[in-house]
């Protein structure tokens, strides 16, 4: 789960972890105002989006008046604000920031993620703030610092040290960033954090380290954990298919490609995709109904799929093991019905029962193509397609 930038702002107040003042606004007149309340020379407005590169794209500026304030505020608010990160149709902007203005001396980056690879906590620092870390690793990859933190020991001193350090600070700049990243470390973890991103991470003339930036990303499987994050959740933001998925609690998320996928179980699902690129087609989704699907989770993962108006095919992969092949037949028959699907389908299953699942499918009336396997499934919904 994804929260905007003053959520995440928000919450490292509440750790005690410096950051800029500034106030939440969704009306142009809601931004002079803040920027009445917060006072100063100079502000910064920024779009409240779920993505990055906002800079780039427009979606942040830099007022010195409060009618500079109304007039950025005026053509962002409501824009259709593309980055690298929204993809070509851009995300609609629906809230601002405004922020005081910040005494800059140096822009710094930090970052905390899970390390599968190594079953801990990954910090990376770069003096290189305010740059797409992506391009600073892959242009000047020296300058990118690590520490691995083991979750049972917890990040120490010595490695807030060595990234301080190794990020060129001095005196009690030193300190500051020791404290910052204990704090941070400690939000990571009380809030079962997957991502927690800070570009730029600043320097301030009085040898300060603050946030000017905010970007936390939650693990869902643990939101039953810390429910009150969900209060910062943005429906706005996320696909709307996503949101149908989650209430079926199938796992879902939505592509460029035409071919729908559904298939039960995470692994098999990846593969069906690569399967279908490898062939020369491109997946408009990845959707796993799980190993518990019934009739009813297949029908409507089915209506999601055709919901989108880019599907031309829909490749459903079934292995039968928990769920049996007859019943998941029995679903997807239903499920075509149901929405009239007038596309080609076809339907490679496997496992418990399976024989009575390809009856199901060949008596149902249906124009529905059978495939004996995963590379016969994607040949022939290709095919089909084309």
């Amino acid at each position: 789960m994804k929260i905007h930038e003053y959520q995440a702002k928000q919450l490292f107040r509440e750790y005690g972890i410096l950051v800029p003042r500034g106030i939440p606004a969704f009306s142009v007149d809601e931004a002079v105002k803040a920027a009445e309340e917060l006072g100063g020379s100079f502000w910064v407005i920024k779009a409240q989006i779920h993505a990055g590169g906002r800079g780039k794209g427009g979606g942040v500026k830099l007022a010195k008046s409060l009618q500079e304030v109304r007039a950025h505020a005026e053509a962002i608010l409501g824009m259709q604000l593309i980055t690298h990160q929204t993809g070509p149709e851009g995300q609609k902007v629906r809230r601002l920031y405004i922020e005081e203005g910040a005494d800059i001396a140096r822009e710094l980056y930090l970052g905390m993620l899970v390390d599968r690879e190594n079953g801990g906590i990954a910090i990376i620092a770069s003096s290189e703030g305010g740059m797409e870390i992506e391009e600073v690793a892959r242009n000047t990859p020296e300058r990118i610092l690590k520490e691995l933190v083991d979750p049972v020991v917890g990040l120490s001193d010595y490695q807030t040290r060595n990234l301080a350090f190794g990020l060129g600070l001095e005196g009690k700049a030193v300190n500051s960033a020791g404290d910052f990243m204990k704090k941070l470390y400690k939000l990571f973890m009380e809030t079962d954090a997957s991502l927690a991103e800070i570009n730029p991470l600043v320097l301030t003339g009085s040898g300060q380290i603050i946030a000017l930036d905010a970007k936390v990303n939650f693990d869902n499987n643990a939101l039953f954990r810390n429910k009150g994050l969900l209060e910062l959740r943005d429906l706005d933001e996320e696909h709307p298919s996503e949101i149908e998925a989650g209430k079926w609690d199938l796992s879902y998320i939505a592509l460029d490609g035409q071919i729908g996928c559904m298939v039960n179980g995470a692994g098999l699902a990846m593969a069906t995709m690569d399967i279908i690129k490898q062939f020369g087609g491109e997946p408009a989704n990845f959707l796993d109904v799980g190993g518990g699907a019934t009739a009813e989770r297949v029908a409507a993962a089915f209506k999601i799929i055709t919901a989108d108006p880019n599907v031309k095919g829909i490749l459903v992969n079934i292995f039968g093991g928990i769920v049996k092949c007859d019943m998941l037949a029995e679903g997807v028959v239903t499920a075509a019905k149901e929405v009239g699907l007038s596309i080609p389908l076809v339907v490679r299953l496997e496992g418990t029962n399976v024989e009575r699942g390809r009856e199901i499918l060949a008596h149902s009336g249906l124009a529905i193509t059978s495939a004996d396997t995963m590379a016969d499934g994607a040949r022939k919904i290709i095919e089909a397609i084309q």
